[in-house]
């Protein structure tokens, strides 16, 4: 090309692609000139070619963003413990404080990140720089433990059921304001500093029955004796608090409820936590609830050791945590022989060793009776270990009797309800339906306290030489007297869808339910468990030399007499 076609450096243009100079170029050139024809295909060319080395350069640039990113190092994932502000330079920054892997850092925040957002326990992403980066809120999975005791607002003491070392945590501030107590189960983070998330224990109501259903004391039968010794020991230091406090006499703390199977000391027990929280309520005007905690022993005993412990520690602290939120508590602990029995040497007691001074430890703990009513239940009194049952522990023992011939009529009275359908013919000929509920009652209680031969159940020789003979009547007990009443229902119920008419409870239907009840329950024990059996049916065996069944026919009329 010619020398006047080009440009000379420094004119304008010279910072110009290539094809914009050869345009200007063919500018210069007069329109008749061939050379401008073919510098201005030139020039097409040449933008043509640049457009494509550019969109080149940009797939290489990205190209090289990529190659970079998937080359650096991987950025880490910490646990956010708290930030603090700080001036550099005159600005304030934040830097954070966090775990990575253990190790414990303050490092700084991306600016981009608003650090004050940042929640305790929450997850953030790290740089290599150890730069806080990004926030990946709280993690979904982790260790699960137990609280053993709260420190405080923002921190808690906790361990494992498998034995794990306890720690000190910090309350994450999901739970900031979360009520927690001891025993609750808590989620963790990854590095073991924050507890993150409080969980529902799947077995949470396992000990406990919030509520008890209106269960005044007309309901309980058969047992005026003991609802008047449970009423004059728990009612008196309660509702009259200023006597007891002149005459400094000491309340009870705990009760004995004894006596043979099907009495009703667990329904005892559900009437006096009822009609007390009654009265307190009626007397202060306050708006007082029951708390009723029924614990069934064996459900306490838990192979881990030192879990069972742990579990009695929960109880009384839920108890007195429930009398600050102003319930009344009750621990009712049914089958105690089976927690709080007699402890022995040897392997096999080896939990009630440590079960029972744990229950003593705690008992000791309660002032009185206004911190919790505890009221243990049991068929064996006589395996409980003596040091639950000293005084000062549990104060009172009161006897649960079988229900008398007047107890039996008014149990009966309480399930044969004026509610239920009785048989037409008889209502007709009685005139009311309370007539006929005193017929049938009558009759009922006649049938089963008769000593006649069909009621003999056992024959007893003492060392006198002297025997004695026990009848229905001498075993009953008002899970029987339920029991029968549910089985006249049934054959009612039967009578009536197969012959498709309305029938009701008649007697017929009491007295079948009646010997079929007693011959259901005509078991004979083993010989070698003879003397537990007589005192599970409240029968003193002390001077028992031989038992035999009184029962004609059947498994028990071929089984020799057991010698006690």
């Amino acid at each position: 090309m010619d020398e006047h076609f080009t440009l000379p450096s420094g004119e304008p243009g010279h910072d110009e692609g290539l094809a914009a100079r050869v345009e200007r170029l063919a500018a210069q050139l007069p329109p008749g000139d061939p050379v401008r024809g073919q510098l201005l295909n030139l020039r097409s060319e040449l933008a043509e070619r640049e457009d494509i080395m550019d969109d080149a350069r940009q797939t290489i640039e990205k190209l090289e963003a990529v190659v970079e990113k998937v080359t650096a190092p991987a950025n880490r994932i910490g646990t956010f413990l708290t930030a603090y502000p700080r001036v550099d330079e005159g600005k304030p920054v934040m830097l954070a404080q966090i775990i990575v892997g253990g190790a414990e850092f303050f490092c700084n925040v991306d600016p981009r990140i608003n650090a004050r957002a940042l929640r305790r326990g929450a997850r953030v992403l790290v740089n290599e720089a150890y730069v806080v980066v990004g926030d990946l809120g709280y993690d979904r999975a982790g260790p699960v433990v137990k609280i053993t005791e709260l420190l405080g607002p923002d921190r808690l003491r906790v361990g494992s059921e498998a034995g794990q070392q306890n720690m000190i945590l910090y309350r994450g501030d999901l739970l900031a304001k979360e009520k927690l107590k001891v025993g609750d189960d808590v989620r963790v983070d990854s590095n073991f500093r924050v507890a993150i998330e409080a969980l529902q224990r799947p077995d949470k109501n396992e000990y406990y029955l919030d509520s008890v259903p209106e269960l005044p004391w007309e309901k309980v039968g058969g047992q005026a004796e003991a609802i008047g010794a449970i009423r004059e020991a728990i009612e008196g230091p309660l509702l009259h608090p200023e006597l007891f406090e002149k005459f400094h006499h000491a309340t009870p703390k705990g009760f004995l409820l004894y006596g043979p199977p099907g009495c009703g000391k667990t329904l005892i027990g559900k009437a006096t936590a009822w009609n007390l929280t009654q009265q307190l309520r009626a007397r202060t005007g306050e708006e007082m609830r029951e708390f009723f905690m029924h614990i069934k022993g064996p459900e306490i005993l838990n192979m881990w050791v030192g879990e069972s412990e742990r579990i009695v520690r929960e109880i009384f602290a839920t108890a007195r945590e429930k009398r600050r939120e102003g319930y009344l508590p009750f621990i009712f602990i049914d089958e105690a022989e089976s927690i709080l029995g007699t402890r022995r040497g040897g392997r096999w007691s080896s939990i009630l060793s440590t079960l029972v001074p744990m229950f003593c430890t705690e008992m000791d703990g309660l002032e009185s009776l206004h911190d919790a009513v505890i009221i243990i239940a049991s068929n064996r009194a006589d395996l409980i270990d003596p040091a639950i049952l000293r005084p000062g522990r549990i104060d009172r023992k009161i006897k649960v009797h079988r229900p008398t011939r007047e107890g039996s009529r008014e149990i009966y009275g309480i399930y044969l309800t004026p509610e239920l359908p009785y048989d037409a013919a008889l209502v007709a000929e009685k005139g009311s339906v309370a007539a006929v509920r005193d017929y049938l009652v009558e009759k009922v209680i006649e049938a089963q306290f008769a000593q006649r031969d069909e009621n003999r159940f056992l024959s007893i020789t003492l060392r006198s030489g002297r025997r004695e003979t026990l009848y229905r009547g001498d075993l009953i007990s008002g899970a029987i007297i339920a029991s029968i009443v549910e089985r006249a229902k049934a054959f009612a119920i039967k009578r009536a869808l197969e012959s498709g008419k309305d029938e009701g409870i008649s007697e017929g239907d009491l007295l079948v339910s009646l010997d079929a009840e007693y011959h259901e329950n005509d078991i004979f024990p083993p010989s070698d468990i003879t003397e537990d059996w007589l005192h599970l049916i409240d029968h003193d065996a002390e001077n028992v030399v031989k038992v035999a069944p009184c029962r004609s026919g059947g498994d028990s009329a071929q089984r020799p007499p057991a010698v006690v």
